[in-house]
Protein backbone atom coordinates (compact mmCIF):
# COMPACT_ATOMS: atom_id res chain seq x y z
CA UNK A 1 0.00 0.00 0.00
CA UNK A 2 1.50 3.38 -0.97
CA UNK A 3 2.67 5.70 1.78
CA UNK A 4 0.52 8.78 2.43
CA UNK A 5 1.52 11.80 0.41
CA UNK A 6 3.64 14.10 2.60
CA UNK A 7 2.17 17.26 4.00
CA UNK A 8 2.90 20.54 2.30
CA UNK A 9 5.87 22.22 4.04
CA UNK A 10 4.79 25.08 6.27
CA UNK A 11 7.84 27.33 5.92
CA UNK A 12 5.64 29.95 4.26
CA UNK A 13 2.13 29.90 2.78
CA UNK A 14 1.99 29.22 -0.94
CA UNK A 15 -1.06 30.44 -2.80
CA UNK A 16 -1.93 29.33 -6.33
CA UNK A 17 -1.19 32.85 -7.51
CA UNK A 18 2.29 32.74 -5.91
CA UNK A 19 3.11 29.51 -7.74
CA UNK A 20 1.69 30.76 -11.03
CA UNK A 21 3.55 34.08 -10.85
CA UNK A 22 6.89 32.44 -10.00
CA UNK A 23 6.79 29.87 -12.79
CA UNK A 24 5.45 32.31 -15.35
CA UNK A 25 8.43 34.55 -14.62
CA UNK A 26 10.83 31.61 -14.82
CA UNK A 27 9.23 30.55 -18.09
CA UNK A 28 10.06 33.97 -19.56
CA UNK A 29 13.60 34.37 -18.15
CA UNK A 30 14.95 30.79 -17.90
CA UNK A 31 17.47 30.69 -20.74
CA UNK A 32 20.25 28.14 -21.07
CA UNK A 33 18.77 24.64 -20.95
CA UNK A 34 17.77 22.28 -18.11
CA UNK A 35 20.85 22.80 -15.90
CA UNK A 36 20.28 26.57 -15.93
CA UNK A 37 16.54 26.19 -15.34
CA UNK A 38 17.16 23.95 -12.32
CA UNK A 39 19.69 26.44 -10.98
CA UNK A 40 17.12 29.24 -11.27
CA UNK A 41 14.52 27.13 -9.46
CA UNK A 42 16.95 26.38 -6.64
CA UNK A 43 17.69 30.09 -6.26
CA UNK A 44 13.97 30.85 -5.97
CA UNK A 45 12.58 27.98 -3.90
CA UNK A 46 15.57 27.14 -1.67
CA UNK A 47 17.64 30.31 -1.26
CA UNK A 48 15.00 33.02 -1.48
CA UNK A 49 11.63 31.57 -0.50
CA UNK A 50 12.87 28.79 1.86
CA UNK A 51 10.19 26.43 0.58
CA UNK A 52 12.52 23.46 1.03
CA UNK A 53 16.04 22.63 2.12
CA UNK A 54 18.94 22.03 -0.24
CA UNK A 55 18.78 18.32 0.63
CA UNK A 56 15.07 18.13 -0.21
CA UNK A 57 15.65 19.92 -3.51
CA UNK A 58 18.47 17.50 -4.29
CA UNK A 59 16.17 14.54 -3.59
CA UNK A 60 13.66 15.90 -6.11
CA UNK A 61 16.46 16.36 -8.62
CA UNK A 62 17.59 12.76 -8.17
CA UNK A 63 14.05 11.44 -8.54
CA UNK A 64 13.49 13.57 -11.62
CA UNK A 65 16.60 12.18 -13.29
CA UNK A 66 15.23 8.65 -12.98
CA UNK A 67 12.13 9.26 -15.11
CA UNK A 68 11.89 10.13 -18.82
CA UNK A 69 11.10 13.61 -20.05
CA UNK A 70 12.42 17.16 -19.63
CA UNK A 71 14.12 17.40 -16.24
CA UNK A 72 13.53 21.08 -15.58
CA UNK A 73 9.83 20.86 -16.45
CA UNK A 74 9.46 17.87 -14.14
CA UNK A 75 11.25 19.76 -11.37
CA UNK A 76 8.73 22.59 -11.76
CA UNK A 77 5.87 20.07 -11.57
CA UNK A 78 7.41 18.39 -8.48
CA UNK A 79 7.80 21.74 -6.72
CA UNK A 80 4.24 22.70 -7.59
CA UNK A 81 2.90 19.43 -6.18
CA UNK A 82 4.96 19.76 -3.00
CA UNK A 83 3.65 23.27 -2.38
CA UNK A 84 0.12 23.07 -3.74
CA UNK A 85 -0.91 19.43 -4.30
CA UNK A 86 -2.72 18.68 -7.58
CA UNK A 87 -3.61 22.29 -8.39
CA UNK A 88 -0.01 23.29 -7.71
CA UNK A 89 1.23 20.46 -9.94
CA UNK A 90 -0.84 21.75 -12.85
CA UNK A 91 -0.15 25.44 -12.26
CA UNK A 92 3.63 25.14 -11.90
CA UNK A 93 4.00 22.93 -14.95
CA UNK A 94 1.63 24.87 -17.19
CA UNK A 95 2.98 28.27 -16.18
CA UNK A 96 6.57 27.17 -16.84
CA UNK A 97 5.67 25.71 -20.25
CA UNK A 98 3.18 28.32 -21.53
CA UNK A 99 5.47 31.37 -21.96
CA UNK A 100 8.04 29.30 -23.86
CA UNK A 101 5.35 27.74 -26.05
CA UNK A 102 3.94 31.17 -26.93
CA UNK A 103 7.40 32.62 -27.66
CA UNK A 104 8.29 29.63 -29.86
CA UNK A 105 4.95 29.95 -31.67
CA UNK A 106 5.90 33.56 -32.43
CA UNK A 107 9.24 32.42 -33.82
CA UNK A 108 7.47 29.78 -35.90
CA UNK A 109 5.04 32.38 -37.30
CA UNK A 110 7.98 34.61 -38.28
CA UNK A 111 9.75 31.63 -39.81
CA UNK A 112 6.73 30.72 -41.95
CA UNK A 113 6.00 34.35 -42.82
CA UNK A 114 9.52 35.51 -43.66
CA UNK A 115 11.33 32.23 -44.37
CA UNK A 116 14.02 32.79 -41.72
CA UNK A 117 14.53 32.98 -37.97
CA UNK A 118 14.74 36.34 -36.18
CA UNK A 119 18.26 37.37 -35.21
CA UNK A 120 19.15 36.06 -31.75
CA UNK A 121 22.94 35.87 -31.90
CA UNK A 122 23.50 39.04 -29.87
CA UNK A 123 21.08 37.97 -27.16
CA UNK A 124 22.72 34.56 -26.76
CA UNK A 125 26.21 36.04 -26.81
CA UNK A 126 25.46 37.95 -23.59
CA UNK A 127 23.15 35.44 -21.91
CA UNK A 128 25.25 32.27 -22.19
CA UNK A 129 28.17 33.35 -19.94
CA UNK A 130 25.75 34.63 -17.29
CA UNK A 131 23.92 31.29 -17.42
CA UNK A 132 27.21 29.56 -16.63
CA UNK A 133 27.56 31.70 -13.50
CA UNK A 134 23.99 30.86 -12.46
CA UNK A 135 24.60 27.12 -12.76
CA UNK A 136 27.91 27.37 -10.87
CA UNK A 137 26.07 29.13 -8.02
CA UNK A 138 23.50 26.32 -7.85
CA UNK A 139 26.16 23.61 -7.90
CA UNK A 140 28.06 25.33 -5.09
CA UNK A 141 24.91 25.26 -2.96
CA UNK A 142 24.16 21.59 -3.71
CA UNK A 143 27.66 20.23 -3.05
CA UNK A 144 27.32 20.16 0.74
CA UNK A 145 24.05 18.19 0.94
CA UNK A 146 25.07 15.85 -1.91
CA UNK A 147 28.63 14.99 -0.86
CA UNK A 148 28.04 13.48 2.57
CA UNK A 149 31.45 11.86 2.84
CA UNK A 150 34.60 10.91 0.95
CA UNK A 151 32.97 7.83 -0.61
CA UNK A 152 30.14 9.83 -2.16
CA UNK A 153 32.64 12.51 -3.17
CA UNK A 154 34.74 9.93 -5.03
CA UNK A 155 31.58 8.50 -6.60
CA UNK A 156 30.56 11.94 -7.84
CA UNK A 157 33.99 12.56 -9.37
CA UNK A 158 33.86 9.17 -11.11
CA UNK A 159 30.44 9.99 -12.57
CA UNK A 160 31.71 13.39 -13.74
CA UNK A 161 34.68 11.79 -15.52
CA UNK A 162 32.54 9.10 -17.14
CA UNK A 163 29.92 11.64 -18.22
CA UNK A 164 32.59 13.74 -19.92
CA UNK A 165 33.68 10.56 -21.73
CA UNK A 166 30.14 10.08 -23.04
CA UNK A 167 28.84 7.22 -20.85
CA UNK A 168 25.04 6.87 -20.83
CA UNK A 169 23.37 9.10 -18.21
CA UNK A 170 20.83 6.52 -17.02
CA UNK A 171 23.53 3.89 -16.56
CA UNK A 172 25.54 6.35 -14.43
CA UNK A 173 22.53 7.24 -12.27
CA UNK A 174 21.49 3.66 -11.57
CA UNK A 175 25.09 2.46 -11.27
CA UNK A 176 25.91 5.12 -8.68
CA UNK A 177 22.73 4.36 -6.73
CA UNK A 178 23.38 0.61 -6.76
CA UNK A 179 27.01 1.07 -5.69
CA UNK A 180 26.09 3.40 -2.82
CA UNK A 181 23.39 0.98 -1.60
CA UNK A 182 25.81 -1.97 -1.85
CA UNK A 183 28.47 -0.12 0.15
CA UNK A 184 25.90 0.75 2.82
CA UNK A 185 24.84 -2.90 3.01
CA UNK A 186 28.44 -4.14 3.27
CA UNK A 187 29.30 -1.56 5.92
CA UNK A 188 26.27 -2.48 8.04
CA UNK A 189 27.13 -6.17 7.82
CA UNK A 190 30.81 -5.63 8.69
CA UNK A 191 29.91 -3.60 11.76
CA UNK A 192 27.58 -6.32 12.94
CA UNK A 193 24.60 -3.98 13.01
CA UNK A 194 21.12 -4.88 11.79
CA UNK A 195 20.85 -4.81 8.03
CA UNK A 196 18.44 -2.28 6.63
CA UNK A 197 15.21 -3.68 5.29
CA UNK A 198 15.31 -4.21 1.54
CA UNK A 199 11.57 -3.77 1.08
CA UNK A 200 11.55 0.04 0.56
CA UNK A 201 14.48 -0.23 -1.85
CA UNK A 202 12.74 -2.98 -3.80
CA UNK A 203 9.52 -0.95 -3.90
CA UNK A 204 11.43 2.04 -5.24
CA UNK A 205 13.30 -0.02 -7.84
CA UNK A 206 10.12 -1.73 -9.02
CA UNK A 207 8.26 1.57 -9.27
CA UNK A 208 11.13 3.22 -11.12
CA UNK A 209 11.51 0.24 -13.44
CA UNK A 210 7.78 0.41 -14.13
CA UNK A 211 8.04 4.07 -15.10
CA UNK A 212 11.01 3.29 -17.34
CA UNK A 213 9.32 0.19 -18.76
CA UNK A 214 6.06 1.99 -19.49
CA UNK A 215 7.67 3.96 -22.34
CA UNK A 216 8.85 0.71 -23.87
CA UNK A 217 5.32 -0.65 -23.69
CA UNK A 218 4.03 2.56 -25.25
CA UNK A 219 6.62 2.20 -28.00
CA UNK A 220 5.10 -1.18 -28.90
CA UNK A 221 1.49 -0.03 -28.60
CA UNK A 222 1.84 3.13 -30.67
CA UNK A 223 2.44 2.93 -34.42
CA UNK A 224 6.04 2.04 -35.25
CA UNK A 225 7.04 5.23 -37.04
CA UNK A 226 10.37 3.92 -38.28
CA UNK A 227 8.67 1.06 -40.11
CA UNK A 228 6.51 3.40 -42.19
CA UNK A 229 8.14 4.97 -45.24
CA UNK A 230 5.79 7.96 -45.45
CA UNK A 231 2.42 8.88 -43.98
CA UNK A 232 0.08 11.80 -44.65
CA UNK A 233 0.12 14.54 -42.04
CA UNK A 234 -2.66 14.53 -39.46
CA UNK A 235 -3.17 15.90 -35.94
CA UNK A 236 -3.83 12.39 -34.60
CA UNK A 237 -0.50 10.90 -35.72
CA UNK A 238 1.24 14.11 -34.60
CA UNK A 239 -0.22 13.78 -31.09
CA UNK A 240 0.66 10.08 -30.81
CA UNK A 241 4.20 10.68 -32.03
CA UNK A 242 4.94 13.41 -29.49
CA UNK A 243 3.27 11.43 -26.70
CA UNK A 244 5.75 8.69 -27.51
CA UNK A 245 8.71 11.12 -27.59
CA UNK A 246 7.73 12.65 -24.23
CA UNK A 247 7.38 9.19 -22.70
CA UNK A 248 10.65 7.60 -23.79
CA UNK A 249 13.23 10.36 -24.09
CA UNK A 250 16.18 10.62 -21.74
CA UNK A 251 19.16 12.87 -22.32
CA UNK A 252 19.94 16.12 -24.06
CA UNK A 253 18.55 18.05 -26.97
CA UNK A 254 20.93 16.11 -29.20
CA UNK A 255 19.05 12.90 -28.34
CA UNK A 256 15.82 14.71 -29.20
CA UNK A 257 17.31 15.74 -32.54
CA UNK A 258 18.17 12.14 -33.45
CA UNK A 259 14.71 10.92 -32.44
CA UNK A 260 12.91 13.57 -34.48
CA UNK A 261 15.13 13.18 -37.51
CA UNK A 262 14.58 9.43 -37.71
CA UNK A 263 10.79 9.74 -37.90
CA UNK A 264 9.81 13.20 -39.13
CA UNK A 265 12.54 13.61 -41.75
CA UNK A 266 13.72 10.15 -42.81
CA UNK A 267 10.51 8.11 -42.59
CA UNK A 268 7.41 10.29 -42.53
CA UNK A 269 9.03 13.05 -44.63
CA UNK A 270 7.03 15.80 -42.95
CA UNK A 271 10.09 18.06 -42.49
CA UNK A 272 13.28 18.83 -44.34
CA UNK A 273 16.61 18.44 -42.47
CA UNK A 274 17.02 22.24 -42.48
CA UNK A 275 13.58 22.79 -40.91
CA UNK A 276 14.36 20.26 -38.17
CA UNK A 277 17.66 21.93 -37.32
CA UNK A 278 15.93 25.31 -37.16
CA UNK A 279 13.25 23.83 -34.87
CA UNK A 280 15.86 22.42 -32.47
CA UNK A 281 17.78 25.73 -32.56
CA UNK A 282 14.65 27.66 -31.56
CA UNK A 283 14.04 25.26 -28.66
CA UNK A 284 17.61 25.83 -27.48
CA UNK A 285 17.72 29.64 -27.77
CA UNK A 286 14.32 30.55 -26.33
CA UNK A 287 13.61 30.59 -22.58
CA UNK A 288 11.83 27.72 -20.89
CA UNK A 289 11.81 24.02 -21.77
CA UNK A 290 13.95 22.88 -24.69
CA UNK A 291 11.16 20.47 -25.65
CA UNK A 292 9.19 23.40 -27.09
CA UNK A 293 10.99 22.33 -30.26
CA UNK A 294 7.79 20.29 -30.62
CA UNK A 295 5.73 23.50 -30.59
CA UNK A 296 7.75 24.91 -33.49
CA UNK A 297 7.40 21.69 -35.49
CA UNK A 298 3.67 21.51 -34.79
CA UNK A 299 3.17 25.05 -36.07
CA UNK A 300 5.16 24.37 -39.24
CA UNK A 301 3.03 21.32 -39.95
CA UNK A 302 -0.42 22.34 -38.75
CA UNK A 303 -0.50 26.00 -37.71
CA UNK A 304 -1.77 26.95 -34.25
CA UNK A 305 -3.69 23.67 -33.85
CA UNK A 306 -0.57 21.70 -34.73
CA UNK A 307 1.50 23.68 -32.23
CA UNK A 308 -1.05 23.03 -29.46
CA UNK A 309 -1.30 19.30 -30.22
CA UNK A 310 2.47 18.79 -30.38
CA UNK A 311 3.01 20.73 -27.14
CA UNK A 312 0.32 18.72 -25.34
CA UNK A 313 1.78 15.45 -26.60
CA UNK A 314 5.38 16.02 -25.58
CA UNK A 315 4.67 17.47 -22.11
CA UNK A 316 1.66 15.43 -20.91
CA UNK A 317 3.78 12.37 -19.95
CA UNK A 318 5.85 14.55 -17.59
CA UNK A 319 2.76 15.44 -15.56
CA UNK A 320 1.75 11.77 -15.40
CA UNK A 321 5.22 10.54 -14.41
CA UNK A 322 5.57 13.11 -11.62
CA UNK A 323 2.06 12.39 -10.33
CA UNK A 324 2.88 8.67 -10.26
CA UNK A 325 6.21 9.11 -8.48
CA UNK A 326 5.35 11.83 -5.95
CA UNK A 327 5.02 9.34 -3.07
CA UNK A 328 8.41 7.69 -3.69
CA UNK A 329 10.93 10.19 -2.29
CA UNK A 330 9.60 10.49 1.30
CA UNK A 331 9.27 6.70 1.50
CA UNK A 332 12.84 6.19 0.28
CA UNK A 333 14.23 8.49 2.95
CA UNK A 334 12.63 6.42 5.73
CA UNK A 335 14.74 3.38 4.77
CA UNK A 336 18.52 3.54 5.34
CA UNK A 337 19.25 1.22 2.41
CA UNK A 338 16.92 2.97 -0.03
CA UNK A 339 18.18 6.31 1.27
CA UNK A 340 21.74 5.24 0.43
CA UNK A 341 20.59 4.41 -3.10
CA UNK A 342 19.08 7.89 -3.45
CA UNK A 343 22.29 9.46 -2.08
CA UNK A 344 24.18 7.73 -4.89
CA UNK A 345 21.67 8.92 -7.48
CA UNK A 346 21.85 12.47 -6.10
CA UNK A 347 25.62 12.72 -6.24
CA UNK A 348 25.53 11.23 -9.75
CA UNK A 349 22.94 13.81 -10.82
CA UNK A 350 25.22 16.55 -9.49
CA UNK A 351 28.16 15.06 -11.38
CA UNK A 352 26.08 15.10 -14.57
CA UNK A 353 25.13 18.72 -13.89
CA UNK A 354 28.81 19.67 -13.54
CA UNK A 355 29.61 17.88 -16.81
CA UNK A 356 26.87 19.86 -18.59
CA UNK A 357 28.24 23.07 -17.06
CA UNK A 358 31.71 22.33 -18.47
CA UNK A 359 30.15 21.96 -21.90
CA UNK A 360 28.17 25.17 -21.45
CA UNK A 361 31.28 27.07 -20.38
CA UNK A 362 33.27 25.93 -23.43
CA UNK A 363 30.48 27.12 -25.72
CA UNK A 364 29.72 30.36 -23.86
CA UNK A 365 33.08 31.84 -22.84
CA UNK A 366 34.72 32.52 -26.18
CA UNK A 367 36.50 35.87 -25.71
CA UNK A 368 37.41 38.46 -23.03
CA UNK A 369 33.96 40.16 -22.97
CA UNK A 370 32.14 36.87 -22.35
CA UNK A 371 34.70 35.95 -19.66
CA UNK A 372 34.06 39.32 -18.02
CA UNK A 373 30.29 38.74 -18.13
CA UNK A 374 30.69 35.31 -16.54
CA UNK A 375 32.92 36.63 -13.75
CA UNK A 376 30.68 39.65 -13.11
CA UNK A 377 27.65 37.37 -12.98
CA UNK A 378 29.39 35.07 -10.50
CA UNK A 379 30.31 38.00 -8.23
CA UNK A 380 26.78 39.44 -8.31
CA UNK A 381 25.25 36.04 -7.55
CA UNK A 382 27.67 34.67 -4.95
CA UNK A 383 28.60 37.91 -3.16
CA UNK A 384 25.54 40.13 -3.53
CA UNK A 385 22.84 37.41 -3.93
CA UNK A 386 21.28 39.15 -6.92
CA UNK A 387 18.15 37.47 -8.25
CA UNK A 388 19.43 35.20 -11.01
CA UNK A 389 16.30 35.44 -13.18
CA UNK A 390 16.63 39.23 -13.40
CA UNK A 391 20.36 38.94 -14.03
CA UNK A 392 19.66 36.77 -17.08
CA UNK A 393 16.95 39.16 -18.27
CA UNK A 394 19.40 42.07 -17.96
CA UNK A 395 22.04 40.17 -19.92
CA UNK A 396 19.47 39.39 -22.63
CA UNK A 397 18.56 43.09 -22.90
CA UNK A 398 22.26 44.01 -23.05
CA UNK A 399 22.81 41.49 -25.83
CA UNK A 400 19.89 42.77 -27.89
CA UNK A 401 21.05 46.37 -27.50
CA UNK A 402 24.57 45.38 -28.50
CA UNK A 403 23.35 43.61 -31.64
CA UNK A 404 21.36 46.72 -32.68
CA UNK A 405 24.24 49.14 -32.25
Amino acid sequence: MPEPIPEVPTSSPTTPWTLARLFLRLGVTAFGGPAAHIALMKDEVVDRRKWMSEAEFLDLLGATNLIPGPNSTEMAIHIGFLRGRWLGLLLAGLCFILPAALIVTGFAWAYVRFGALPEVAGLLYAVKPVVVAVVVQAIAGLLRPAVKGPVLGALGLAVLALALLGVDELALLFGAGALAASLHWATSERRGGPLASTKPLLVMLVATAAMIGLPSLLTHLLPNSSAIASVPFGLGPLLLFFLKVGSVLYGSGYVLLAFLRDTLVDHWQWLTPAQLLDAVAVGQVTPGPVFTTATFIGYLLGGVAGAAVATLGIFLPSFLFVAASAWLVPRIRRSPLASAFLDGVNVAALGLMIAVTCQLARAAIVDPPTLALALLGAVLLLRFKLNSAWLIASAAALGVLGSLS
